[in-house]
C-alpha cells in the first residue's frame, strides 16, 4: 500500500518502490515521500483517491498516474482533478491515458466527465478527440453541448457549430445563457459569409423569444457579432436597447464604430461613457479602440488628451495600448512622438514593432521601416503576418520594389510564414505603383489561394494610376462579382475610362450604378479647433452643410 512517511522515518527497502515529489530548486528537505508496500489495499481499506488528487494539485501528474491503477474504485472527482491537471500541464499523452482509464472504469457515459474531457481536448488543440468524446456520449446534457460548441468555435469551425445547434433544437434540448454566447461567436468564427449573418439574426430572434435580452453578456456578444459583419446600425440598436451595460458592452460598441469607419461616433460614445456612467470605467480594450478612432481622424489634440487620460489611469504600461498610441501619433503626422513613446517602452512585443514599422511606412520612410524590421528580428522577436503586411506596405509607399520582393520571398524561406491574401495584395500594389502591371497580373495568376477583393482592388487602383484600361476591365469584372454592392469599384473604373476619354463607357458604368441603386460614399474631412474646449468639426461632401459635434474634454481632464 501507499504510505506517507516523514523524512527522518523513511527507511530504504529492496521490497518497496519509492516515489518522491519533484525536487524543487529550494535547498529545503522534501516534506514527505511515498512508499509502495506490496500489500493488498482492499484488506486495509486504503483509499488512494485523496492521494491522487493531492499529487495532481502539487503538479505531480506522472506520480498520480502511477498510483491510479492501484485504486480499485476511482471517484468522479479523482478523474476530474486528473483531467484538469493534464490541461494545466499541457500534456495530451497523459490526457489520452486518463481518458482510457476513465473508460475502463465505466465512466465513459458520465456527462460531467464528458464535459471536462471535451474542454481538456479543446485546450490541448485536439479537436478530433473532443468530437469523439461527444459522439460516444449518449446522455448529452446542455453542458456537454456547450462544451463542444465552445471547442469548435475556438478552433474556427463555426459552420459545424451552427449545424449542431440546429440539431440540438430539433431534438428539443433548450439552450441556456452560455449556448447563445457560443453560437453567436460561431457566426464569426470562420469567414464572415452572408449566410452566417442570417444565422446570427435567427439566433437573435431565439434570444428575444426565450427572454434572454436582459443578460448583458449575451447582448454584448450580439453587438460584437453584428459589428464583425459591418452591421453598425444593428449593433447600435442592440446596444441602445440594453437595460444594463458594463465596460465590456461599451467597449464592444466603441470598437464597432472604430473598426467600421465611424471614428467620429466612437469618440462621441466614449465621451458619453465617461460623462454619463460611473460604474463603467474604461479599460485597456476600450482605450485601444479610442486611440484607433483618433488615428483614423488624425485628431492630434484629442489623441494628446487621451494620452494624458492613460497616464492618469495608469494604463500607459499595457502593451496593446502603447502600441496603439505609437500608431495614433504617426497617423496624426507626429512620427517623432510615436518614436519617443516606442523608445520609452520597457517591454516590446511584435505588435509594438509592427506599429513602428507601419508608422514609418505610411510616411514614405521605406528604408527606415525595413531597418526596424531587421532590428526586430535581431532582438529575437519573430515577425508575424502583420509584420510583413507593414513592411511590404512601407516598400510600396517608398517604391522599393526589389527590397519588397526579397522580403516577400523570405516569408516562407526564412520565417515559415505562408503568404495570405493581404500579402499578395501588398505585392500587387507594390508592383502596380511601379508600373510593373504585367508582373502584378502574373502574381495573381500564380496565387495558390483564391484572390479576394483586396488583391483585385489593388490591381484596379494601380490601373487607375497608370490608366491601363485592359487590366482595369479584367479586375473590375472580378470585383463586380465579388463585391456587387461596392460603389467605389464602379467609380474607380469610370475614372479610368474618363482619363482614357472613353465617355461611352463612362455612361455605361454610371447606368450600372443607377440600376443597382448605388451611390458613392460621401467624402468626409475633420477639423480640430482649439478654444476653451477641443472641438471636432465634420465636413461632408455633397451636402454642402457642416455637421458639427463637440467633444468637450474639460470634465475628462478632471477625472
Amino acid at each position: 500500500m501507499w504510505a506517507l512517511h516523514s523524512p527522518h522515518n523513511l527507511q530504504s527497502s529492496s521490497a518497496s518502490t519509492h516515489f518522491r515529489f519533484p525536487t524543487r530548486t529550494s535547498s529545503k528537505q522534501p516534506i514527505c515521500s511515498l512508499t509502495l508496500n506490496p500489500s493488498n489495499p482492499t484488506k486495509t481499506g486504503t483509499n488512494y483517491n485523496r492521494l491522487i488528487q493531492s499529487l495532481c494539485k502539487q503538479g505531480s501528474l506522472k506520480q498520480a498516474l502511477q498510483v491510479l491503477p492501484h485504486e480499485p474504485d476511482p471517484t468522479q472527482q479523482t478523474y476530474e482533478v486528473l483531467i484538469l491537471s493534464c490541461s494545466r500541464l499541457n500534456s495530451l499523452s497523459d490526457g489520452v491515458d486518463v481518458h482510457r482509464h476513465l473508460v475502463d472504469a465505466g465512466f465513459d457515459q458520465d456527462p460531467f466527465l464528458a464535459t471536462k474531457l471535451i474542454n481538456m481536448y479543446s485546450e490541448l488543440d485536439s479537436i478530433d478527440n473532443a468530437r469523439k468524446v461527444f459522439d460516444k456520449t449518449h446522455k448529452r446534457t446542455i453542458y456537454v453541448w456547450n462544451a463542444l460548441f465552445r471547442a469548435l468555435t475556438l478552433a474556427g469551425y463555426g459552420q459545424e457549430v451552427l449545424d449542431l445547434y440546429h440539431e440540438m433544437n430539433q431534438i428539443g434540448i433548450p439552450s441556456d445563457r452560455f449556448t447563445y454566447t457560443y453560437v453567436l461567436k460561431a457566426c464569426v468564427a470562420s469567414e464572415s459569409l452572408i449566410s452566417l449573418l442570417l444565422k446570427g439574426k435567427e439566433i437573435h430572434a431565439h434570444i428575444l423569444r426565450h427572454g434572454y435580452e436582459a443578460l448583458v453578456h449575451i447582448m454584448t456578444t450580439l453587438v460584437d457579432m453584428y459589428a464583425r459583419f459591418g452591421c453598425v446600425s444593428y449593433a447600435g440598436c442592440v446596444f441602445d436597447s440594453m437595460p444594463v451595460r458594463n465596460v465590456v458592452s461599451w467597449s464592444a460598441m466603441i470598437a464597432c464604430y472604430a473598426k467600421n469607419g465611424r471614428p467620429f461616433e466612437a469618440l462621441e460614445l466614449f465621451r458619453e461613457m465617461i460623462l454619463e456612467t460611473h460604474d463603467s470605467i474604461p479599460n485597456s480594450v476600450t482605450m485601444v479602440s479610442v486611440l484607433q478612432a483618433c488615428a483614423a481622424l488624425a485628431a492630434l489634440e484629442q489623441g494628446k488628451l487621451i494620452h494624458g487620460y492613460l497616464l492618469r489611469r495608469g494604463l500607459d504600461s499595457i502593451l496593446p495600448v502603447i502600441s496603439a498610441l505609437v500608431t495614433m501619433y504617426a497617423r496624426c503626422g507626429k512620427l517623432e512622438l510615436g518614436q519617443q513613446v516606442f523608445d520609452q517602452m520597457e517591454k516590446r512585443d511584435v505588435v509594438s514593432w509592427n506599429s513602428l514599422i507601419s508608422s514609418y511606412g505610411i510616411h514614405g520612410f521605406g528604408k527606415t521601416a525595413i531597418q526596424i524590421f531587421k532590428e526586430m528580428v535581431c532582438h529575437g522577436v519573430s515577425p508575424s503576418h502583420v509584420s510583413f503586411i507593414s513592411v511590404l506596405g512601407a516598400c510600396s509607399h517608398a517604391g522599393l520594389v526589389e527590397e519588397g520582393k526579397m522580403l516577400f520571398a523570405s516569408m516562407v524561406k526564412e520565417h515559415g510564414i505562408y503568404p495570405s491574401v493581404e500579402h499578395y495584395a501588398c505585392m500587387v500594389d507594390l508592383l502596380g505603383r511601379a508600373n510593373r502591371l504585367d508582373e502584378a497580373a502574373k502574381i495573381i495568376e500564380e496565387m495558390r489561394i483564391e484572390p479576394g477583393p483586396k488583391v483585385w482592388g489593388s490591381l484596379l487602383g494601380s490601373c487607375r494610376i497608370h490608366c491601363n484600361v485592359e487590366l482595369a476591365e479584367r479586375a473590375s469584372r472580378r470585383l463586380f462579382e465579388l463585391e456587387p454592392m461596392n460603389a467605389g469599384n464602379y467609380v474607380l473604373l469610370a475614372d479610368i475610362y474618363a482619363e482614357a476619354n472613353m465617355w461611352d463607357e463612362v455612361k455605361r458604368v454610371k447606368k450600372l450604378l443607377d440600376a443597382r441603386g448605388l451611390q458613392k460614399v460621401q467624402g468626409r474631412s475633420w477639423i480640430e479647433a482649439k478654444g476653451r474646449s477641443t472641438r471636432l468639426h465634420l465636413l461632408m461632401s455633397l451636402t454642402r452643410r457642416w455637421n458639427n459635434s463637440m467633444l468637450c474634454w474639460s470634465d475628462c481632464r478632471q477625472r
